[in-house]
């Protein structure tokens, strides 16, 4: 019988930045333009600036990694080639925790935005059977086929960019791009906290590379499509946070930013409209996240340091069906069990370690691995990855004594389990379906 452990190739360059651009799009920018303007008032299209430029040179480093390999896993591909199974396993168990607390926290934070419009749904009752009901949804559309996955990301994407489109086309002409310019620079210690929250918008670019196993062309798609995806949701953020500083100045006072600049706009209709926008953005995140954490145990299942049940692949729909499950019976558990806040902030703080390993597993990659003069190259060689990886420390370094302890219970268990593996607590694996 053969091992049916070998996934569909049927993501193309379009839908690989599809991918990123849900990963990067979620609810931050429905947020943070009045975080910004509360830490640099008219300086913040600048913030966001200093921002995007920084994140570029995370995602630069991923690109060139994600140059050299074709196989499912991204960073843990990386980081066990350069550093061994075990760092390997740390960086894709952190990943994967990161994924799956971010299906959760954004899974709540959805039901709240939808309670705007069904204020049922925020009863101590309802709310946790709507969390559930949600991971359920994109379980089931993930069991079912990854270009049922992508579908419904296509669907998202659109329903989500076309009330910021609005946005940015209805106030272009109220910029007032003279108090932009002549703004002045807040002091730094305010300056660096509003680049350190701004982050939190950019972040999750990283799942392009991880389904790299179900990619057409994986090496040349993924580094490009990653680098356009992050380079032109730059360009769409310091818009929107032009755009919404210009037409209305107060949003600094208020939890909903952009549904006040619509509001101001076009009326209560435009309101509603950005609500409902900021709805299809965060389902977009909680779909993307169902449709990378999977992956993750898959390519840890694959290097053999989880049970071989997490590599099973559905004989019919080519998807990793058992992690699939495993994923969404997790996400379920914590979106039920967790507060936004508390799950955001740890999924942030280790994703960062993850960025951090993987940019430093850069250096041996380049070192080993066969090069082509075709792929894709950072100008400057090493000393993009470098800063971007002194980025990355400094990021961490800024996280919560809480923050941390959750990172290092959540380590600890991954390492209970890596080891348990080894001594082969885990015998028992399920024998491979047939096609």
């Amino acid at each position: 019988m053969a091992d049916n452990t070998e996934l569909a190739r049927t993501t193309g360059r379009v839908g690989t930045g599809v991918i990123a651009l849900n990963g990067i799009i979620g609810s931050g920018i429905f947020a943070l333009p009045a975080v910004a303007m509360q830490q640099a008032g008219y300086f913040s299209p600048w913030v966001f600036l200093i921002a995007a430029l920084l994140i570029t040179t995370i995602a630069l480093s991923f690109a060139r990694a994600a140059s050299f390999f074709k196989e499912t896993g991204g960073p843990i591909v990386y980081t066990t080639h350069s550093f061994g199974r075990f760092v390997g396993f740390q960086t894709g168990w952190l990943l994967y925790i990161s994924r799956v607390a971010g299906l959760a926290a954004s899974s709540n934070l959805l039901v709240s935005y939808a309670s705007w419009f069904l204020p049922a749904l925020d009863t101590p009752l309802i709310r946790p059977m709507a969390v559930a009901m949600l991971i359920s949804f994109y379980t089931w559309i993930n069991y079912i086929g990854v270009r049922n996955s992508l579908t419904l990301l296509y669907v998202l994407t659109v329903l989500k960019l076309a009330p910021l489109i609005l946005l940015v086309l209805f106030g272009l002409p109220s910029t007032e791009l003279d108090a932009i310019i002549g703004a002045s620079v807040p002091e730094m210690r305010a300056l660096g906290e509003a680049i350190l929250i701004l982050m939190y918008a950019f972040i999750g670019f990283e799942v392009a590379v991880i389904n790299a196993g179900e990619s057409k062309n994986p090496k040349a798609d993924i580094p490009i499509a990653l680098v356009t995806t992050v380079a032109l949701v730059s360009v769409f953020y310091i818009v929107i946070q032009i755009v919404s500083i210009s037409v209305d100045p107060a949003i600094a006072e208020t939890k909903t930013p952009l549904a006040q600049v619509a509001e101001r706009l076009l009326g209560p209709i435009g309101a509603s409209i950005l609500a409902l926008g900021a709805v299809f953005s965060i389902a977009g995140s909680s779909a993307t996240s169902m449709l990378v954490g999977p992956r993750l145990t898959f390519a840890l299942s694959k290097q053999e340091t989880i049970p071989k049940w997490f590599a099973a692949v559905h004989p019919k729909f080519g998807t990793p069906g058992n992690s699939i499950l495993f994923c969404g019976g997790l996400g379920i558990l914590l979106g039920v069990s967790g507060g936004f806040v508390w799950l955001a902030t740890v999924s942030t703080l280790v994703r960062f370690i993850t960025y951090a390993l993987t940019i430093a597993s850069l250096p041996r990659i380049e070192k080993t691995m066969d090069k082509d003069p075709r792929q894709f190259a950072i100008p400057g060689g090493l000393i993009v990855p470098v800063f971007a990886f002194l980025l990355s420390i400094w990021l961490v370094g800024h996280a919560s004594l809480k923050a941390w302890a959750a990172a290092i219970l959540l380590s600890l268990i991954g390492s209970a389990f890596y080891f348990a593996r080894r001594q082969r607590f885990f015998t028992r694996t399920a024998q491979p379906k047939q096609r």
